[in-house]
């Protein structure tokens, strides 16, 4: 059984900033907030708040860099 991380909140937190801060891109705060739902009204947190971090399985799949703008190569 995987062990449950979890985030405590820093004052002025949000989903996006959250997401950055745990997985290194605001890509994952809709997955945040699906891990979270009782807190699925809270835009700006206060701090010491838990939020459960879900854990990604990496697919292997590497997205095509040419195809990419030049700011995400």
């Amino acid at each position: 059984m995987a062990k449950t991380r979890v985030y405590r909140t820093k004052n002025g937190d949000t989903w996006d900033l959250i997401s950055y801060k745990v997985y290194g891109t605001e890509g994952y705060f809709h997955d945040l907030i699906r891990a979270n739902l009782n807190l699925i009204d809270i835009a700006i947190f206060d701090s010491n708040i838990p939020i459960i971090i879900p854990d990604f399985v990496d697919t292997g799949v590497n997205e095509d860099t040419d195809k990419l703008p030049p700011w995400k190569r």
